[in-house]
């Protein structure tokens, strides 16, 4: 691990003496957190054998070691030392990510790195340089988002372990946390964010599911199925609002018209959520997520994520289910021009014709979807 890290290291100061030096400061952070986390680790043997480690996490971490090897058995997803080592990081998050995106428009803001392509967002260990780029946004007029992340991928750099941030998660939900991470490792396209993680959200679902089927108890399942349902109304519910906001912003009217008619669909937003909140008898798993920087920034985010969700799901079906299949044809849409790629990817999502009597091919299939509450949250 530590020859890994100085050949990171090195390749990171020799772009960084390409590129002037510019973002020292933001690599040096980078690395030194990276560096820590990895400091942090002790493998999953040594802590289950530890007389000192608590009952719950010990039941914990067995658990997550079944759904480790399912992964590389069931799922075909890299068979390598990731989330065979555990970490207390002393937070209750590993990063925090900045997202920013214009007072009246839904692209995020971008920044690309040496070593990943662009994306969607700034990442950090530090969490008062999180806060200071977030200000300074702020200052220049944009909306902002930031998020506390509870995990990531290093693509393969290194092993990434289980972490105290999720590894007491629900077990449908840390199934598909770690299947989503370890997929990032199976197929990555730099500079595609929306890809990249749609790809990998399609992999942590379809592969929790497919865990809870064979080794999850009937209480796991019927608990993972409601929190997708509650899931589903509240992507459809954020989904309809981003529809609502672009129309606005791609309309020629005043700045000043649309940003009356911002408020009106920002609040409107949270209307529904307060209704969806009664039709769960109260469930306040996303309070969180709508209280704190619900704007452009966030939704922009929440769309980087989705979007090509259905059109993995579809491919999935299409390859008959069969993760092998499905990993070639996601690499062959991969291998595309931008452009084709993101025609192929919206052939896929075109939702199939209604079957005989008016029931939708998709009521057919077990209701599973992406990501629930803010903690949960990957971006």
């Amino acid at each position: 691990m530590r020859r890994a890290f100085w050949i990171f290291l090195t390749a990171l100061a020799c772009g960084l003496a390409l590129s002037g030096c510019a973002e020292l400061g933001y690599y040096r952070q980078a690395a030194v957190g990276q560096w820590d986390l990895l400091r942090a680790r002790r493998p999953v043997a040594e802590v289950l054998a530890d007389p000192e480690t608590a009952p719950e996490l010990r039941r914990r971490l067995e658990r997550a070691q079944t759904m480790r090897a399912f992964a590389s058995k069931e799922l075909g997803l890299p068979e390598n030392g990731s989330y065979r080592h555990y970490a207390d990081l002393g937070r209750p998050q590993a990063v925090k990510n900045v997202f920013a995106a214009s007072e009246l428009s839904l692209e995020p803001r971008r920044w690309c790195y040496l070593t990943v392509g662009c994306l969607s967002y700034r990442g950090y260990f530090d969490a008062e340089a999180a806060r200071r780029l977030a200000a300074e946004l702020r200052a220049a007029g944009d909306d902002v988002y930031v998020a506390d992340i509870p995990a990531y991928s290093t693509l393969g750099w290194f092993d990434d372990p289980l972490l105290n941030t999720f590894v007491h998660w629900p077990v449908g939900r840390l199934a598909e946390l770690m299947f989503h991470e370890l997929a990032h490792q199976r197929l990555y396209v730099g500079g595609d964010s929306a890809f990249d993680e749609a790809f990998a959200t399609a992999v942590g679902r379809l592969g929790a599911e497919r865990w809870l089927a064979s080794q999850g108890s009937a209480e796991e399942r019927e608990a993972y199925a409601l929190d997708s349902r509650r899931r589903e109304q509240f992507l459809q519910a954020v989904t309809k609002s981003r529809e609502e906001l672009a129309a606005v912003y791609d309309a020629s009217r005043p700045d000043a018209a649309k940003r009356l008619e911002k408020r009106r669909i920002l609040a409107e937003l949270r209307e529904r959520y307060r209704a969806l909140k009664q039709s769960w008898g109260g469930y306040a798993g996303y309070d969180r997520w709508f209280d704190q920087d619900l704007n452009n920034a966030k939704l922009a985010g929440h769309n980087t994520y989705y979007h090509w969700v259905p059109a993995f799901m579809a491919l999935h079906e299409q390859e008959g289910r069969d993760f092998a299949a499905f990993y070639r044809a996601a690499g062959a849409i991969a291998s595309l021009s931008p452009p084709e790629r993101a025609a192929r990817l919206t052939a896929l999502a075109k939702p199939a014709p209604a079957l005989p009597g008016g029931v939708e091919p998709s009521a057919l299939q077990p209701l599973i979807t992406d990501r629930t509450d803010d903690e949960r949250r990957a971006f």
